[in-house]
Order: structure tokens, then sequence, then C-alpha cells
């Protein structure tokens, strides 16, 4: 063992990744995968019984969870976290920002303001469900990083990995203006710690099934509803992402022997859609 408590030689044994949203679809995903890879996972997320569902999960796989119920727009509340870190493991080796999402207030109904009727479009949003959409998914990506960093550095394989998106979508204006503002931070943050040894990188996820979305995606006879006929017909692989394949990518970004030298990237994996151009 060295000083930062991992195993001499290199792979993820004996990190210790803190995951924001690791109770969610994505977050507990990631948390599971590295688990079965020997790292201590601390998932922080607002729902504790959520979070106890997937650490104990964790533990009957024979992994190490731990959970923390906090707010990641709540600066105090994850500096008290950082405190039970720094007590209890010494420190953190991995933070990946999962926790994010849409608001439905925040949605216009329509593509294009030329198509709408009678409908809500985005002159009707509130400003407060924007700004709730930008806090939680801005905010709640540059704070944690603030607040952890600290904890990372002179640890073996220091790595922050955030969860952007592919690009522009449409109807979601303040999650499309934050996801593109937590691509542009990551580059910013990964050239300010680049040689205080703590790699930063994000995911630009496209389009993936999960439980949580699956009622949007497809009608309770399986077909596909109409916005989601339109996202498969802009993903030249034509189909919807499986957890499994982010996954992959989220490894490979966190594992120094495989991309040690990997910092200030934004890793679409979309099936080609942020490289379609519709014809």
């Amino acid at each position: 063992m060295n000083e930062s408590g991992a195993p001499l030689g290199g792979g993820l044994s004996g990190r210790v990744a803190l995951i924001t949203g690791g109770n969610g679809g994505i977050g507990g995903t990631f948390a599971r995968a590295l688990a079965a890879r020997g790292c201590t996972v601390l998932i922080l997320g607002r729902n504790e019984q959520k979070s106890l569902q997937v650490a104990e999960e964790i533990r009957a796989a024979g992994g190490r969870a731990e959970t923390y119920t906090a707010d990641v727009t709540d600066e105090a509340g994850l500096g008290r976290v950082a405190e039970d870190i720094v007590q209890r493991f010494g420190g953190l080796n991995i933070l990946i920002n999962a926790a994010g999402g849409n608001v439905r207030a925040a949605t216009a109904q329509q593509d294009q303001l030329a198509d709408a009727g009678e409908e809500t479009t985005f002159f009707d949003l509130p400003a407060e469900s924007l700004q709730q959409e930008v806090d939680l998914n801005l905010r709640g990506t540059w704070l944690p990083c603030k607040v952890m960093a600290p904890l990372m550095e002179g640890r073996t394989g220091a790595c922050i990995l955030n969860i952007s998106s592919m690009g522009a979508l449409t109807r979601i204006p303040g999650y499309s203006a934050a996801k593109a503002g937590v691509s542009s931070f990551t580059r910013w943050l990964a050239t300010y710690l680049a040689r205080s040894g703590i790699r930063v990188n994000a995911l630009a996820p496209g389009f993936f099934s999960t439980e949580q979305n699956r009622a949007l995606q497809f009608n309770e006879d399986g077909t596909p509803k109409p916005r989601l006929q339109k996202i498969l017909a802009g993903t030249p692989m034509g189909r919807l992402g499986r957890l499994e394949e982010l996954t992959g990518a989220m490894l490979f970004l966190t594992d120094e022997r495989a991309s040690g030298f990997v910092t200030g990237v934004v890793l679409p994996v979309d099936g080609g859609f942020s490289a379609y151009s519709g014809v």
C-alpha cells in the first residue's frame, strides 16, 4: 500500500470514489461497476432510501459502499460530507458528478416556436424553473468539484468525471445551457488542475434507455413515441444506448493505466448522434 491508501501497481482496486447522484440510473450503474473493481464507493444523493438500496446491493455482491445524504447545490452540506470523508477515508481518488436531470416545468412543448399553437412555449416558462434546472446541472457539478478536489491532491489516480451532454437539445433550454456549461467548465478545470495531479474529463451521453425515462420514450405497447422516433432517426446506429456501454467509457477515463494522459476531454457516447448532420 502507498500513502494514498491505494495498492501499488495501479488499477482501480483500493480507490475511494464519490459519486453524486449515485442512487440514480447512471450513477448507480457506475457505483456498482467501480465497486466490482475494488473501489470503496461513496454514494451521495438526496434520497437516503434509494442510496441505501444501491449500497446494500453492492455489499450483497461483496463490495464496499457507504452513503451520504446531501444536495449537490448546498455548499455547507457538501462541506460536512468532505469532513467526514477525510476522517473516515483520508481523502478521495475519484469524483464522479452524475447528479442532474431535467425539470419538467422548464420544458417547452415544441421543437420550434413556429410549431406552437396554444401550447406552452419557451417564453411562458417560469424563470425560477429554468434557474432550478441550471443550478441542478451546472452548480451541482462545479460545487462538488470546488469542495471535493482538495481531498484529491496527492492521491494516486486522482480524477474527476463530469456528465455533460452531446449538444443543445430541443425543448429543454435550461438543461442544454447547463450542460454546455459543464463541458466548458470541464475543460477549464482540467487546465487549472493539470499540474496538481488531478485529471478532469466528461462524458457526453446520447440517448439511453433507463427505467426512469421509459415512459417518456415508449407507448404502453412498447412502440416508440414520436419524439423517440425522431431521436432514433438522428442516431446513425439507429438505437438507444445501453448503460453498460456508458460504463465502459467511465472505466476508461477513471483508470490512469488506460487514460493517464487524457484530461480536458468531453467524450461523446451517443451512437454517432453528435456527428450526424441529418443528411
